[in-house]
């Protein structure tokens, strides 16, 4: 389990193929500081297990479904990643309950700067808007956010969206500062909200 709060931003050193898959490298001198072959770390929210370590680099095995269905097939050498440790028992939960399980992807639609924060819109496939509300919870590619606002299927965009407002230590510590209008990002909608719908409709 994670908590969303990035911990240092990475970098991909090496994808090799693997057949049915690819081998994902990544420099995180904070990530890989205690961690151990096994171990769990969330790369732009995708929950991946470390597989070996070389110093600061670890690796680790990411099949065609999860490049399929997250925006990890997207990445390539050199790219800056958002990297979270798989959160320790007894510690502060500072963001919300995430899995490391994306749940789909989306699309940043566009953004606004402001003097001390940065308004994202994303698209997000209906089948996801459902489960989001104005003050929830939402990860986007590993961080923890706070819906700003939910519109489902906008005429004039031809779609659903929410937004969000970034801070400056968001904007500079993850790489939200960085995306750009049409880059995919992975989501997680909150758990709980997916529980909630399986009680209220199970019979």
């Amino acid at each position: 389990m994670f908590t969303g709060l990035v911990e240092e931003k990475g970098i991909v050193t090496a994808i090799e193929p693997l057949g049915d898959s690819v081998r994902l490298s990544v420099r995180g001198p904070v990530v890989t500081g205690d961690a151990v072959h096994g171990a769990s770390i969330a790369v732009n929210g995708c929950c991946l297990t470390v597989m070996a370590l070389d110093g600061d680099v670890f690796s680790a095995d990411v099949m065609d479904e999860s490049l399929d269905k997250t925006s990890l097939g997207d990445v390539q050498v050199g790219d800056e990643v958002n990297l979270e440790r798989a959160m320790a028992a007894g510690a502060r939960m500072g963001g919300h309950i995430v899995q490391g399980h994306v749940d789909g992807t989306g699309r940043l639609i566009d953004r606004s700067a402001s003097e001390h924060w940065d308004v994202l819109r994303f698209e997000v496939p209906n089948d996801l808007a459902r489960y989001l509300v104005a003050k929830g919870s939402v990860t986007v590619d590993g961080t923890s956010l706070t819906v700003v606002e939910v519109v489902d299927d906008d005429p004039e965009l031809g779609c659903s969206w929410f937004s969000v407002s970034l801070i400056p230590t968001t904007l500079s510590d993850t790489i939200l500062g960085s995306r750009q209008p049409g880059d995919r990002v992975n989501l997680e909608v909150d758990i709980l909200a997916k529980y909630v719908e399986r009680l209220v409709t199970h019979d």
